[in-house]
This record gives C-alpha cells, structure tokens and sequence, in this order.
C-alpha cells in the first residue's frame, strides 16, 4: 500500500513487470545487444538520476533486486509479469513464462503469470497455449506483434492463425490479452507495432479484454479513437508513466485524452520494471495533476478515486482480485515485515 502525503491510500497493481536476461553469455547476436541497449536508453533518458543502473546490472539484475524494488522499496502490492521471449534474439529467451513462474511460484500472493503465444508457430501455438493453461495456470496472455522469427519481422492480429489462437485462449478461459502497440525497441520494426489491427479483434472477440499496452505511443490519437468505440479495449500506461517526471506536459496531454476518450475504468498502471522503479512512479503519478488548459479543454481531472482506480483497482477487475481479503493475504508476508523494519 502507498500511503501518500495527504493520508490518502492506494492498493498498487503493477500492471506490466519483466524479470529479463539479457546478459552477454545469453546474447544469440548483435541484436540481444541492441534490443537491451534500445531499453536502457529508454531509462536513462526518462528517469531521475538516482534510478539509472549501469550497463552489467541493467542487461542482468537479480532476484533480490527485483523483490526489494516492487515490495520494500518501491511501494507494488501485486506485480503482474509479462513475457517477452525474443529467442531469435537471445538463447533461453529474454523473458520468458516459465522463468517468471519460478518466481510466480514463490510468491503466488504477489505475482500474477501471463503467457505469450506466437501464431506464426502454426498448430504448435495452440499446443503451447494448452501447456501453459494445463501446466502453469497463466492469468492471461501478453504479445509482442513486432518479434521476429526467422525471415518473418512480425505479424498481424488480424492474421488466420492469430484469429485461431485467440479463439483458443477463449476456449481455455484465458480473459485478459495485454498487446505491446507503443514504441519501437531497435532492431524492431515500428510498423509491426501499429494499433491499426487491434479493432478487427475487439469487434470480434468481445468476450475478450484487449489491454494495449503503452496506449499505442506515438499513436495516441489512433488508439483513442479505437477504443473509445471498442468497450473491451484497455490502455496499460507503462511507456507513458515515466513522462510524468521527463515531460509532465505531455504526460499530461496523455492522461487528459485517455480520461477524455475512454473512462477512469479502462486505464491500468504499469511500471514496466525493469527499465522503470515504481517507487518514483507513484510518488509522482499521485502527486500529479492535469494542467489547468487541458482540463479545461477535456473536462477531466485526476481525482484520488480515479487514481486509485488506474493503480490497482481496474486491473483487480479484470484479474478477479478482492482487495480487502488481498491486504489481509499481504500484510504479515516478508514484504510486509521489511517495509516496517
């Protein structure tokens, strides 16, 4: 729990948390360096001075590391991990669901497990989904359109094979779909990103939750118009979070048009750990407001009711969460204890 400085109180849902490797031994070629590289220029020129790590913990950090950061230091009640498994890019894969599960299986209060599936892969795309449902009891699935396979640099939501998979997770009870549509990382190719395809699948999976990750950044607008006709269509704030303290304006600009365009109920906070400490997101986020101009030109405010809802309670929603019987599971674990030590 966050408790800010004016008494009001926030149960935190980290929406979107990596536990990566990018080492050097793990590094299949050039482009494992560039990928990790892309990231850490994403933290050094959006964070406060004291959160920038160095080269060697940022491509490996640890387990404790992770820990310490999203429930001693850094103020996550529950973090959701999504996988990003780039094995073109990287032997046992950047971020995987299997490797997150090891952790998730620690800390099952904590942590909630998403998968990954990659149409491309054909029948074997629903075998793996069957195996991640049967063998890992994953939450929900996050997908990386740009990742490359092969001679392949990315693929379509609106592809046969995707529609197929997505049919399946529906089978399979799999609600929650979170989609990286937001910045490109090098050597990915940005068009891969586009939100343009993400309509076709909420028009026809409505019984899905379509939770676009990064609100589509730089395609703000796009992913606007988008969902604000699509109601099962969600923006997952991770990418957009850091310009609260890097460019305030413009964050304010982003905030102001998701209230505007959707509602306080389809906005979800992530940190999108490791790149960004969520210690220094809520702080700021909290303590923000939408300039005068724009508010005046939306209509929208950030009340402590709307905060609490884009930082814990929409994703408690959509993931079945009772917050209340939650606290209790939470406050004497090891978390607990240390931040009160």
């Amino acid at each position: 729990m966050y408790t800010a400085p004016d008494g009001e109180q926030y149960f935190i849902i980290d929406g979107h948390i990596h536990y990566w490797d990018a080492s050097k031994e793990n590094q299949r070629n050039r482009h494992g360096e560039e990928f990790v590289n892309c990231f850490h220029d994403y933290q050094k020129g959006l964070s406060p001075a004291e959160y920038i790590w160095d080269d060697e913990k940022f491509r490996k950090y640890s387990r404790e590391t992770m820990l310490d950061d999203l429930f001693v230091e850094g103020y996550d009640d529950m973090a959701i991990f999504q996988p990003t498994y780039l094995k073109d890019f990287y032997y046992e894969g950047f971020n995987t669901t299997e490797k997150n599960d090891v952790i998730r299986s620690e800390f099952p209060e904590r942590f909630i497990l998403n998968g990954s599936f990659d149409p491309r892969d054909g029948e074997a795309a629903l075998d793996y989904i069957d195996h991640l449902v049967e063998d890992y009891k994953i939450d929900g699935m996050k997908l990386y359109t740009a990742e490359w396979k092969g001679e392949s640099r990315g693929w379509s939501l609106s592809d046969d094979w995707a529609y197929r998979c997505l049919a399946h997770c529906s089978k399979r009870g799999i609600k929650n779909v979170h989609i990286h549509k937001g910045p490109t990382i090098l050597p990915l190719d940005r068009d891969a990103f586009d939100v343009k395809d993400v309509d076709h699948v909420a028009t026809d999976f409505p019984e899905l939750n379509f939770i676009i990750e990064h609100v589509g950044l730089p395609r703000l607008d796009d992913f606007c118009w988008i969902a604000t006709q699509e109601p099962n269509v969600y923006g997952g704030l991770a990418v957009a979070m850091p310009f609260v303290h890097a460019r305030p304006k413009y964050f304010g600009r982003i905030m102001s048009e998701l209230l505007f365009w959707l509602d306080e109920d389809r906005i979800l906070f992530g940190s999108d750990y490791a790149i960004w400490h969520p210690k220094w997101l809520v702080e700021k986020f909290v303590d923000f407001q939408i300039p005068d101009d724009m508010a005046e030109d939306t209509g929208v405010t950030l009340t402590p009711d709307i905060k609490r809802k884009i930082l814990g309670e929409n994703a408690a929603r959509l993931y079945g969460i009772d917050i209340e019987a939650k606290k209790k599971a939470l406050e004497n674990d090891e978390f607990a204890r240390a931040e009160v030590a």
